[in-house]
């Protein structure tokens, strides 16, 4: 019997989740109406919501994220980023990616040209054409050098009306400039969708993801 018992014990324990550097974080972020219009526009992972999104590096043998968020590019404790958003459970609203096997030995350089990026400006534009990073911007160029990842037209629109979410045309009125419909782009969804991640980990459901 107490034998029987152990074994469950260990069996437990060697399943147990752990967070690899590399590893891909996407969160439903509850933050803001922005949020929102980024989980609209861009469905992800089995139709989850995903507005944010970070990559996990050692910092002095600790695990934590790597993101750009406002307003700058920065490291973040882990279970500050975990705690941002929970689901009706009172979980982590996060799912983690890992690069499939084949994939994996270019980590190094992307958490290489990440940490170089730490202090630069967030990129309020989502643009790809300056020195400031919005969330997935940075993972993009982090593994651009591997060709990990790939850019899409980026859209404003409602998927329903085909017209501009309200949000984003008061949004970018206050930058000053037009909305970059259809210009190449990334976000957290497109990431999530890609080949040549797996999800394996859910910490908690983000919204809208099938079960």
């Amino acid at each position: 019997k107490y034998l029987f018992l152990l074994f469950i014990i260990l069996i437990s324990c060697s399943n147990k989740f752990e967070l690899r550097e590399g590893d891909i974080l996407f969160q439903d972020l509850d933050s803001s109406p922005l949020c929102d219009a980024i989980e609209i526009v861009t469905p992800g992972y089995n139709g989850a919501n995903i507005s944010h999104i970070g990559i996990i590096i050692s910092d002095n043998d600790t695990l934590k994220v790597l993101e750009a968020i406002p307003p700058k590019v920065t490291l973040t404790h882990l279970n500050t980023f975990l705690n941002r958003s929970s689901d009706n459970s009172g979980r982590p609203k996060v799912i983690v990616g890992r690069l499939t096997e084949e994939y994996r030995k270019v980590i190094p350089n992307a958490i290489k040209f990440a940490k170089k990026q730490l202090e630069k400006k967030y990129d309020t534009f989502f643009s790809m054409n300056n020195d400031s990073f919005y969330c997935s911007e940075l993972i993009y160029e982090a593994f651009e050098m591997d060709s990990i990842f790939e850019l899409k037209p980026m859209t404003f629109l409602h998927p329903k009306t085909k017209v501009p979410l309200q949000v984003w045309e008061e949004y970018y009125a206050k930058l000053g400039t037009k909305i970059p419909e259809g210009e190449k782009g990334i976000n957290p969804g497109i990431i999530s969708l890609s080949n040549k991640i797996e999800i394996i980990h859910f910490y908690g459901m983000p919204n809208g993801i099938k079960k």
